[in-house]
């Protein structure tokens, strides 16, 4: 089966995986946390989590080739694509709606390993891989995407995900200085402080959360987990039966309810029955979102968002581009719409031939509603029926709307689609509403969309690949890239004895253990891969000993560390 391509729009928030820069260190990194987790989650995870491991090319060695995981997910509809880091929800939906799983390039740093707030290999590949080989699960997540990526934020919310984004990235990379980091953080808390309210974007990102990252399933009493975040991280993951974390019965209104907060552990948990209550909730909350409902209240988030956005007309014409402003009736209902900056028409998620953004450059306006007098809407009459309101293309017309709304101009072109007219397209016209000019015919051609209605509104474009193809350069040519290190030698140096490369094992060991006591004597994982190496081949059983007192004493200095040795030592060398 071929592996799945990443739609060309999409293709800037990613980055080619470099995968010989990956270090040693980070290799150590990966392999200690995927033994810590098949240790831990053997009894407590989900069985689609263990059975899924090696069936998504995920090995406890090495970090994951994204390429050799593309093609062992194609079989179960899925495939990866490696990026750099947050990318918007929208994006990062539309990516697992087309069945891709993002994966992000970087993987956590050594004193990151137990916890990181910054997406990273270990969460991506070994937290979301490998479960998705269900299929019903995936049928869960693929649904969420293509819903979610429909869900509408405001424009605080944007800040604030750029203001996280920021901060998390400045943690993961390890060269921030204190003052930035606490920079940053202040400016996260600014940004929040500027939001009123709960999107419908916020609320289901706090249904993905609670279930897709940090999800249980089964009974409160024996629950077992499938949530990414959980599965990522073995300090939270582990610790899911202590009776400090609550177990919650799965509750739609309840989980979206529930906010998080991405930097600490988390309070409770939720437990659903099976993945079909998964996706019958997520089918439910989908029916109060702006793309099932539109109207004015779908106008409203799209306006609020000040971000792109569509408007689908009752014709089926669909307008993508910043939903600016709007005009409603008596009954607040909603008589004519203007878009802001580069808009696109589309039908059907296709864009219409000379209507890219080019040609609407400056913006769109359309008014919405039925013709004063006509019973039918305007999209539906015949051509017969054109004629008699003097909608024939070369002759003058002029339409009024039951708002008040007028059009006036000579028309140039009627555009129908299934026998739908989507479009007419006017020159030397003028649209007034009262006194008010909404449209004068020095401003050029106007395109008039036609619609009774707005019946759906979400975020994002209708034909996403040609919208964002024409707005701006989709092209990536980032490359993810790590230093080495002289400590990374040493680490490859036990990688190499453990993968009998090495001509002189135990002599090349005593060289390692000498440069860390001298160099690095603070570094734990390597001492803990030394002694695995001596336990597994009975070499050298007094420098064993040494480097576990050693290992022991940092425990001691550091409670931090204490838990990560001992849990090292216990897999390690299967007797502490």
């Amino acid at each position: 089966m071929a592996t799945r391509k990443v739609p060309k729009h999409l293709r800037k928030y990613t980055i080619e995986q470099n995968y010989e820069s990956y270090t040693a260190i980070n290799h150590a990194v990966w392999r200690y946390v995927m033994r810590q987790n098949h240790h831990t989650f053997k009894d407590l995870a989900h069985e689609a989590y263990t059975e899924g491991l090696k069936a998504s090319g995920i090995y406890t060695e090495r970090i994951p080739d994204v390429s050799e995981m593309n093609q062992c997910l194609a079989p179960f509809g899925w495939g990866a694509a490696t990026i750099d880091g947050f990318i918007p929800g929208v994006a990062f939906f539309e990516f697992q709606a087309n069945g891709i799983l993002p994966v992000v390039a970087e993987i956590r740093k050594l004193e990151n390993i137990q916890y990181t707030p910054a997406p990273d290999m270990i969460h991506e590949a070994a937290g979301h891989a490998p479960i998705l080989c269900n299929e019903k699960y995936s049928e869960y997540v693929k649904l969420f995407g293509e819903i979610g990526k429909k869900a509408i934020a405001t424009k605080e919310e944007h800040d604030v995900f750029e203001a996280v984004r920021h901060y998390s990235n400045l943690l993961e990379k390890g060269v921030a200085t204190e003052a930035e980091i606490e920079a940053a953080k202040q400016q996260i808390d600014e940004k929040t402080k500027l939001i009123s309210g709960v999107s419908e974007a916020e609320r289901i990102g706090r249904l993905y959360w609670w279930t897709v990252e940090y999800g249980l399933i089964g009974t409160l009493e024996d629950p077992k987990i499938y949530g990414a975040g959980l599965l990522s991280s073995v300090s939270e993951g582990g610790n899911i039966l202590s009776p400090d974390v609550k177990k919650v019965p799965f509750d739609l209104e309840t989980i979206i309810n529930t906010s998080f907060d991405i930097t600490k552990p988390q309070p409770q948990l939720f437990v659903c029955e099976n993945f079909e209550q998964l996706i019958a909730g997520l089918q439910e909350f989908a029916k109060e979102m702006a793309f099932m409902k539109g109207g004015k209240e779908g106008l409203e988030k799209a306006i609020q968002s000040a971000n792109v956005a569509t408007a689908v007309f009752s014709s089926g014409l669909q307008v993508t581009g910043i939903i600016h402003d709007m005009m409603t009736d008596d009954n607040n209902e909603p008589i004519y719409i203007k878009t802001l900056g580069p808009t696109a028409l589309a039908y059907k998620d296709q864009q219409l031939n000379g209507h890219e953004t080019n040609t609407h450059q400056e913006g769109f306006s359309a008014p919405v509603g039925k013709l004063k007098g006509i019973n039918q809407p305007l999209e539906v009459l015949s051509d017969s029926e054109l004629i008699a309101l003097g909608i024939v293309v070369g002759q003058n017309c002029e339409l009024q709307f039951e708002s008040g709304v007028v059009v006036k101009g000579k028309v140039k072109q009627v555009v129908k689609e299934e026998n739908n007219i989507v479009l007419i397209s006017f020159k030397g016209c003028s649209v007034t509403y009262g006194e008010q000019v909404l449209f004068d015919p020095e401003w050029g051609m106007y395109d008039m969309a036609v619609g009774e209605k707005i019946t759906s509104v979400f975020a994002g474009a209708a034909d996403g690949e040609a919208y964002y193809s024409d707005a701006e350069d989709t092209s990536s040519d980032i490359t993810h890239n790590q230093e080495q290190s002289e400590l990374d030698a040493l680490y490859q140096t036990i990688r190499d004895i453990r993968a009998g490369i090495e001509e002189n094992p135990t002599t090349a060991i005593e060289k390692v253990v000498e440069e860390l006591n001298t160099q690095y004597p603070k570094d734990w994982l390597l001492r803990l891969e030394v002694v695995e190496v001596l336990h597994q081949n009975q070499w050298l059983p007094e420098l064993e000993k040494e480097i576990i007192t050693h290992l022991q004493k940092l425990g001691e200095d550091n409670p931090e560390l204490k838990a990560l040795i001992e849990n090292g030592l216990r897999i390690y060398k299967k007797v502490i």
